[in-house]
């Protein structure tokens, strides 16, 4: 956890005793310390021995991914720990994930309360809640149709030509190089591009202020005694660091809802004709359009799969009453955000592991480049319709995704008290699905430690459970912007491998070590080289 430079007892009494004084039997810090702890035993859930104030926060020290399958090993398929005085429940069955994320999906609306999250980002559908985000939910969900994606595809496509000539300076030198970078810089620049309709090259211009505000957010995290204090006491921490300034989140903050505020003047002074047709201007056109919206019809379907068995009951759907289809400037800063993080590091992930992938697996590579030759005999410039010709490739990114999922953990609020397939679950429990642990449970996939992209046939995909593979999530709050990081993930590695074929070096590392606090990445970059073809 690292070092306090102040004594921890200090700090915490310094904080802790206008509070408990008012009692009039003072409660001690003991007491305080452990008294949430006691909830999941209450209704029969398994949880490792909680330290006091901070419950199981060290449990999860190394991150999620590893600690994910040895608590189920220890405590069963549904188990709990506790963060601070915040309960979760760990839920790792196909069955019971499917109620929590589509059958009772009523109950299990919102994610977990954003208390610390600021402007733009606490506008995006990630944080907004109950009929909030289905109304903002309704409005974006088309921003990701078949029409919308075929007009990003020649962004796409533009930032490939940038990487692919940054590649082939590494081929030509035939030295090996960590291709993680080349990535987290490509998706960059898709972010920029789709979201703010900002045109950068990262590589090449390190300094671009998008870059270096990008990556200063992402290189943010909590100064670790402080994550304990407000662990500890969130009634007293969170209103507390809600008025205390923080200079460079806001200037943050301010950096990227001025970029869009730029962007939306500089649209509104062109005509139709000039403006690019991105996600951003998608937003901009919902903004400005008169046309109502039932929302009872939006996201029938979970967008994490096509298939029925993922379908919300119509209970759960939004209501019925149409809502005006407009976003505000907020709105439209808040989603651009969004897709910034969830597009930067999870599709740059993506595209990592599966590099590794097919670099470790030569015969499955060898099969890609078969199919990749044949489309490209027929096809001069990959589009949203011609790249659908690749089903080889689509089972390689569904598998690196079951065996590396980015986002390998999703939470969702229970609302009240319930019962799920006979397990109790409390209200204000935050439930976890442990993806990773699924993804690897031998019921559904046999030598889950093997790289086997024909585990993805249609039929193979048939006689499994629906909810054996979420890389997406399921149901209504499933990832949104699924299908564009399908599409740019398939369209970045048929663009490569058209030119080069991935090969390990010494410097490559098998197998390779992860981290996995708020994604899943490889924790030491991807060393590979690169061969012309």
């Amino acid at each position: 956890m690292g070092d306090c430079p102040y004594p921890f007892t200090v700090i915490v009494s310094s904080l802790a005793g206008p509070v408990f004084c008012r009692s009039a039997e003072p409660v001690g810090l003991s007491g305080y310390s452990t008294s949430a702890f006691s909830r999941l035993a209450k209704v029969g859930i398994r949880h490792p021995p909680p330290l006091p104030f901070i419950g199981n926060l060290l449990f999860f020290q190394e991150g999620f991914w590893e600690s994910h399958t040895k608590l189920i090993t220890a405590y069963g398929p549904v188990c709990g720990y506790y963060i601070g005085r915040q309960m979760f429940v760990v839920v790792s069955t196909p069955e019971m994930i499917k109620h929590i994320l589509v059958t009772d999906f009523s109950n299990f609306t919102n994610r977990t309360k954003p208390n610390l999250i600021s402007k733009p980002m606490l506008d995006s559908i990630l944080c907004l809640r109950d009929d909030r985000w289905k109304y903002v939910r309704s409005l974006l969900t088309p921003a990701f149709g078949d029409s919308q994606l075929r007009e990003m595809t020649p962004l796409i496509n533009e930032a490939c030509d940038v990487l692919l000539s940054n590649l082939k300076v590494y081929a030509d030198s035939g030295k090996a190089f960590d291709i993680q970078r080349c990535y987290k810089c490509f998706t960059l620049d898709v972010v920029g591009s789709v979201a703010f309709g900002t045109q950068v090259d990262s590589q090449k211009n390190p300094d671009d202020p998008f870059v270096k505000n990008c990556r200063t957010f992402f290189e943010m995290s909590l100064f670790k005694p402080l994550l304990i204090l407000i662990l500890s006491f969130p009634f007293i921490m969170i209103p507390l660091l809600r008025i205390l300034p923080n200079k460079k989140q806001k200037e943050l903050n301010g950096f990227f809802i001025q970029i869009i505020k730029k962007a939306i003047i500089f649209r509104d002074r062109q005509d139709a004709a000039e403006r690019r047709r991105d996600f951003l201007q998608w937003m901009l056109d919902s903004r400005n359009a008169a046309a109502s919206l039932g929302a009872e019809c939006f996201d029938g379907i979970g967008p994490a799969t096509t298939s029925s068995h993922h379908e919300a009951p119509l209970a759960d759907k939004a209501p019925s009453e149409k809502i005006q289809k407009r976003l505000t400037e907020d709105e439209i800063a808040g989603q651009a955000f969004l897709f910034l993080i969830a597009g930067y590091e999870t599709t740059t992930s993506a595209l990592s592991f599966a590099t590794y992938l097919l670099a470790t697996n030569p015969e499955c590579q060898e099969k890609v480049l078969q199919e990749v030759d044949d489309f490209s005999a027929k096809h001069i410039i990959p589009d949203y319709q011609n790249v659908q010709e690749l089903p080889y490739l689509d089972m390689v990114i569904a598998e690196t995704l079951r065996m590396y999922p980015p986002a390998f953990r999703f939470t969702r609020e229970a609302a009240k008290d319930c019962i799920v397939l006979g397990q109790r679950i409390p209200a204000g429990a935050v439930i976890e699905t442990a993806v990773g642990h699924l993804h690897y449970n031998p019921d559904f996939w046999p030598e889950p430690e093997k790289f086997i992209p024909e585990r993805f046939t249609e039929e193979a995909k048939k006689e499994r459970h629906p909810f054996a593979y979420l890389p997406f999530g399921a149901g209504p709050r499933g990832c949104i912007g699924m299908r564009m990081g399908l599409l740019e993930t398939k369209m970045t590695l048929l663009r490569i491998l058209q030119k080069f074929r991935f090969k390990t070096c010494p410097d490559t590392e098998i197998p390779l070590q992860l981290k996995s606090k708020a994604t899943l990445g490889p924790k030491n970059g991807v060393y590979i080289q690169l061969e012309s073809r």
